[in-house]
């Protein structure tokens, strides 16, 4: 082993397929788990690297690249003093991240793997609370652009009312899936993709939370440019986290607190109509209806 190479530590906050696709040009000689269920096995599977259990007593990152030099190892655990997901090496005088996930790509591969699961762990009904926000904002019915529509349950409530909907996801598997169950549906990613258009509004269930506040601000922006009016939902909470809740693999989240979001979106040329509160199994939620300022 090359003692002056320095070690590369994947650091990973829970495993699974997903960062096995995400890893497929790292050679990796060991993933550590801190914990069984966490993927870590499947994942070191897929890599062809040995398993082994993360010792109790090691928290200090330097003790185990002390073990790797010139090698790189993967390490599954909730905390490890660096923040989660990353690649960093440690070339003897510190450490220096030389890599980072994009999240976006880690959680729209989670939901490609697992469409049907999701599916059949959401609620069938539609989300009524959001809904009855585009009702209010086109009594007679408009032209919506939904970005994100998933399972299409939200589509098939909004097209009920008599509202004319294009639905759209940037994941493959969910537009087969509603191409199967008889609808048109168009893949498109909020974040690098044209939107099209005019419409006369943007929805987006349960989609901007899997936004950084980076990313968000620039979709809205596109929304603006979209439509002259916006309903979505996001997450109520602080910072941003990674789950394997419900898909068994890697999604990441942005919660939101209520003044920081009302400020977003004011910089990208919105105006809150109305913002609602609620509460369901995964925590609490923004219910939003803006207008585009200078629509």
């Amino acid at each position: 082993m090359n003692l002056m190479c320095p070690a590369r530590l994947v650091l990973l906050p829970l495993g699974g397929a997903t960062w096995a696709e995400q890893l497929s040009g790292e050679r990796v000689a060991v993933v550590y788990a801190e914990a069984e269920g966490a993927g870590a096995a499947e994942l070191a599977e897929r890599l062809g690297a040995a398993l082994q259990p993360l010792p109790e007593a090691v928290r200090d990152l330097q003790e185990i690249a002390d073990l790797h030099r010139g090698e790189t190892v993967v390490i599954v655990a909730p905390d490890v003093g660096v923040a989660l997901p990353s690649i960093v090496e440690h070339t003897g005088d510190g450490w220096t991240i030389v890599s980072s996930f994009d999240a976006n790509s880690v959680t729209l591969a989670a939901y490609e793997q697992r469409a049907e699961r999701f599916r059949s762990t959401i609620p069938r009904e539609p989300n009524e609370n959001l809904i009855r926000l585009v009702d209010e904002a086109l009594p007679e019915g408009g032209d919506v652009l939904e970005l994100g529509s998933g399972t299409g349950r939200d589509a098939a409530e909004l097209e009920r009312r008599g509202h004319r909907v294009r639905r759209t996801d940037a994941t493959l598997a969910f537009v087969e899936m509603m191409r199967a169950d008889g609808f048109e549906a168009d893949q498109l990613n909020a974040l690098t993709d044209d939107y099209g258009g005019p419409y006369d509004l943007v929805f987006a269930d349960a989609v901007f939370l899997h936004f950084t506040p980076d990313q968000l601000a620039a979709v809205l922006s596109k929304c603006a440019k979209a439509a002259p009016l916006l309903a979505f939902t996001t997450r109520e909470g602080d910072g941003a986290e990674w789950s394997n809740r419900y898909l068994e693999l890697p999604r990441h989240f942005t919660l939101w607190q209520e003044d920081p979001l009302r400020a977003l979106l004011t910089e990208t040329g919105w105006q809150v109509l109305q913002l609602h509160r609620g509460q369901t199994r995964a925590g609490g939620w923004f219910h939003v209806l803006a207008k585009a300022v200078d629509a």
